[in-house]
């Protein structure tokens, strides 16, 4: 996290005390000079290398791979300025339409499965930018190493590390959102340790330059996918950790801690936000069109959109007996014959009459508002039948009650009475279209009409299964809204006038999201994995082609580099913990030694790992379906602890030495590469397990298939 010095007063050596680096890095220079000819050379090297690697081939496969089926028709989806919806913020898929926007792409292309051939639509422009910035990883990565070991072997070996390693060529290649995440996620810990450089310079013009840009990364990477927090907690514990520092220094005083400070409060935490709430406004005023993701949000959201049927029309406010309505949940509501479903589109099957439970009035009534805790009866339009529950079991959800549609002409029994409540209304207050989310309460069981989230099989026309909890009082799938409302006898209103603020749509936007990522579930026949399989690069994923006629993609690492990574964590977990116990216990060790060890597990990595570990463990606790990769983010980080590693310490490492001369004399990094470089860039013909095929005995592991 960028430190900060103890300000310009009192002699040098004071000065000196007050200024805080990154665990034991040199100090930089005052004057900044430039880096030797040799180490522009090297970074001007690696990174041709790595654009090299990643642009090389870029063209195929010419039809749809893996993924770009949904990020490619989003970025569509954005030159068409058509509203979807995604689990992930819009930043990544914003960046991918612009680029086929200035590339000459027109957004005409489905993108509807992989291996649809693209024919004449230029796809090469959203390829190539996210070629770019994963191309841009490497130098980034070289130039973070550099900074903290100061040791150019670490840095090359790092950059080459990264440029050999198959799966991020493979990662950079397509219309995808990840080499967008970690180009800002890697950018954002390139600045971090730039501005620590300038430590014994705070407020200075370079200080201020790579703390800003710390900051703007920080929303670029929170801004593609939710997964860019754990980038800024590994920011936001170095500045705690700074902060600590600089406030038990003595020398300085609290108004330059309080400058200090608010320089963090404002370049890391407003500047963060402020980009990333103006990336929703852009989002929101590009997607101004009905699309398939209406349904995923509120009707008063629904009618800002150009085309949706709720857009500049006007209906009455309050709801009145006798009347039809649309009666919408979150996020959609259906009845078909005797079975009561949801589903995200609109149809005349989403129509319900309401009635009073206890008379039929008609059209020849006085008009009477619907109001918070009335008893209600709800007919179906089409069918004529009412919501209807019972004590049977419903259909998927075990211990809720079945919802059907019951009765013939409006007429039926007491189960298909239903208290009608507005969520945080007192008893007697009027339902208003849009506005007042609502809870149906079954009079006679007293469980919740609700969805369960769950997809019923084809006797279910494969829709969300309705049900009625007796459990659960409150859940989103449980608040229900009037969308539409017909009743001639009542003054229409404008629904312009219930549009919603840009932070209600913006916390709106932040809950469908949150709910959709953590609803994510595997699809049939998907190959799916867990966490623990990561680090060992147990099975890759399929980019295209499944058989010896196709050609072939398969994300998967390169094995000497990825099984290195994972022998190097293991060993700094080793001696850092073996260090603290040993501390512990009163071991005395001379000044050599305490310099050796500040040099292998402080500078040699403490806090590399820590953001290795920031991006690998949330993993384990997360519900949703996970995939191979997820683990990238933290592979980068174990390869920049690999290079820093290897590079650093004396006898310390003569053992683990010895190890990696004898694995690197078998299969070193660039060698594996040209064995497995047809993974990335693609092979037609037969299968690894057939003889005659260019990748046999290369299946090292029976879980890769390739």
């Amino acid at each position: 996290m960028p430190a900060a010095g103890g300000g310009r007063a009192g002699p040098g050596p004071l000065r000196q005390r007050g200024t805080r680096r990154l665990q034991g890095t040199p100090p930089a220079s005052p004057l900044s000079p430039r880096p030797p000819a040799g180490r522009r050379a090297a970074l001007g090297l690696v990174t041709l290398l790595s654009f090299a690697s990643r642009f090389h081939r870029l063209p195929e496969p010419p039809h749809v791979c893996w993924d770009e089926t949904h990020f490619g028709k989003m970025g569509s989806y954005y030159i068409n300025r058509t509203f979807f919806f995604d689990v992930h913020p819009p930043l990544g898929k914003m960046l991918i339409g612009l680029a086929g926007y200035l590339s000459g792409y027109d957004g005409t292309f489905p993108f509807q499965k992989p291996g649809d051939r693209y024919e004449q639509h230029n796809y090469m422009g959203m390829r190539g930018f996210c070629a770019f910035l994963g191309s841009c990883l490497v130098p980034f990565a070289y130039l973070t190493v550099l900074e903290l070991s100061k040791s150019l072997p670490a840095a090359l070996l790092t950059a080459f590390i990264l440029i050999f390693d198959t799966g991020c060529i493979t990662l950079s290649q397509y219309i995808l959102l990840d080499p967008i995440l970690m180009f800002f996620l890697m950018g954002a810990v390139l600045s971090m340790v730039k501005c620590n450089s300038c430590a014994d310079r705070p407020f200075s013009a370079s200080w201020w330059l790579w703390l800003s840009l710390t900051g703007v990364n920080l929303a670029g990477a929170m801004g593609v996918k939710f997964v860019g927090l754990f980038v800024v907690l590994l920011v936001g514990l170095n500045t705690i950790n700074d902060l600590w520092d600089l406030l038990g220094n003595l020398n300085l005083s609290l108004v330059t801690f309080g400058k200090h400070f608010l320089a963090r409060v404002l370049c890391l935490i407003l500047l963060p936000l402020t980009l990333y709430m103006a990336m929703f406004a852009v989002h929101f005023a590009v997607l101004n069109k009905s699309g398939p993701g209406d349904g995923f949000f509120s009707s008063a959201f629904q009618s800002q959109l150009i085309g949706n049927n709720l857009h500049n029309v006007s209906i009455p406010e309050q709801d009145g007996y006798p009347l039809s309505c649309h009666c919408d949940p979150y996020p959609g509501g259906l009845c078909r014959g005797e079975g009561i479903y949801t589903y995200l589109h609109k149809d005349l099957n989403n129509l319900w009459i309401i009635k009073k439970h206890d008379s039929d009035a008609d059209s020849s009534s006085p008009v009477e508002f619907v109001r918070h805790g009335d008893i209600i009866r709800l007919e179906h339009k089409e069918t004529s039948r009412n919501l209807h529950s019972h004590q049977h079991e419903a259909p998927l959800t075990r211990k809720h009650f079945q919802v059907t549609g019951y009765g013939i002409n409006g007429t039926g029994d007491s189960n298909d009475f239903w208290r009608i409540e507005v969520v945080g209304r007192r008893a007697g207050r009027l339902i208003k279209v849009l506005r007042s989310k609502i809870r149906l309460t079954h009079v006679a069981t007293g469980c919740i009409l609700g969805s369960s989230g769950k997809t019923l099989p084809k006797w279910g026309w494969e829709q969300v299964e309705v049900t009625c909890t007796p459990y659960v009082k409150e859940t989103p799938n449980s608040l229900w809204n009037f969308e539409d409302h017909i009743n001639p006898k009542l003054p229409n209103i404008s629904l312009d006038v219930l549009k919603p603020s840009f932070v209600e749509i913006l916390l709106e936007s932040h809950m469908v999201m949150i709910r959709g990522n953590s609803g994510l579930k595997p699809k049939d026949n998907e190959v799916t994995s867990k966490p623990w399989h990561w680090p060992i690069n147990y099975q890759g994923l399929r980019f295209s082609g499944v058989n010896e006629t196709d050609y072939r993609v398969y994300l998967l690492g390169n094995p000497v580099v990825w099984w290195l990574n994972l022998f190097t964590i293991g060993l700094y977990l080793l001696i850092a913990i073996s260090t603290a116990v040993a501390l512990k216990r009163g071991v005395q060790l001379t000044s050599e030694h305490k310099g050796e060890l500040s040099r292998v597990v402080l500078c040699g990595g403490g806090q590399v790992a820590l953001g290795w570990l920031l991006h690998y463990l949330p993993f384990f606790m997360m519900g949703r379906v996970l995939y191979f990769h997820h683990y990238f983010p933290a592979m980068l980080f174990s390869s920049m602890l690999t290079g820093k590693y290897w590079m650093l310490g004396e006898a310390t490492w003569k053992i683990a030495r010895g190890a990696f001369q004898i694995l690197d004399g078998h299969f070193n990094s660039s060698r594996s590469f040209y064995l497995f470089h047809p993974l990335s860039y693609g092979m037609i013909g037969p299968m690894a397990s057939d003889p005659s095929s260019p990748m046999a005995g290369l299946r090292w592991m029976d879980s890769w298939e390739f």
